[in-house]
C-alpha cells in the first residue's frame, strides 16, 4: 500500500477511505472512472479558483460537471472569479496538476467548496495529492478534514473542454 502525508493523516483521522493507484502520467477526471469501471459522477476533481481578491479557492466537483464561476463567485460573495490556468494552479498549490487535492492542501490558507452533489453519495474518489494516486473516501469523513463550504457550484458538462484536460483529481 502506498504511503505519504495523506495516507497518514487519513489513518490518524480513521476516516474510511481506500488508495487506487493509476497511470502516473496525468489523466482527467473522466478516464480516472473508465479505468477504475466506476460511475464518473463519483470522481471529483479539484478546481484552482481564483477570486479578484483574496486567497486561492479549491472546488471539488465530478467529473460531468463543470465549475460554474457565476455560483462559485455568489457562494464566496464575490464580483468575479476565474479558474486558474494549469501554470498558476501549480504554482499556488505546489502541486501538479492532475494531483491537487484538497487533503494535500489542509492547513495551507485554501478555502474550499465542495459541490453540493457530493453529498448524495457514501463515497467519492478525489485525488490522493500525486498523479497515479486516487483515494475513494467516504464523504463524510472528508467534510470533517477539510471543512468545504457545502454549495451547488457546477452545471452539467456540455462537451469536453480544458477543465477535465488541466484540472482534474
Amino acid at each position: 500500500m502506498i504511503s505519504n502525508n495523506i495516507t497518514r493523516m487519513l489513518e490518524a483521522a480513521k476516516a474510511r477511505y481506500q488508495i487506487f493507484e493509476l497511470p502516473a502520467e496525468k489523466i482527467s477526471a473522466i478516464d480516472t472512472a473508465t479505468i477504475l469501471s466506476i460511475s464518473p459522477e463519483i470522481v471529483f476533481k479539484t478546481i484552482v479558483i481564483l477570486p479578484l481578491k483574496g486567497k486561492p479557492v479549491l472546488c471539488l466537483v465530478s467529473a460531468t460537471q463543470t465549475v460554474d464561476l457565476k455560483k462559485v463567485a455568489s457562494t464566496l460573495s464575490e464580483k468575479k472569479v476565474h479558474i486558474a490556468s494549469q501554470a498558476e494552479a501549480e504554482r499556488i498549490t505546489g502541486l501538479q496538476t492532475g494531483g491537487i487535492s484538497p487533503l494535500a492542501l489542509l492547513n495551507k490558507g485554501f478555502r474550499m467548496i465542495m459541490d453540493s452533489s457530493a453529498t448524495r453519495y457514501e463515497q467519492i474518489h478525489i485525488s490522493g495529492g500525486q498523479r497515479g494516486l486516487n483515494i475513494r473516501i467516504n464523504t463524510e469523513d472528508l467534510v470533517k478534514l477539510i471543512h468545504p463550504i457545502i454549495a451547488p457550484i457546477s452545471s452539467p458538462l456540455i462537451e469536453k473542454n480544458s477543465e477535465i484536460s488541466t484540472n482534474n483529481p
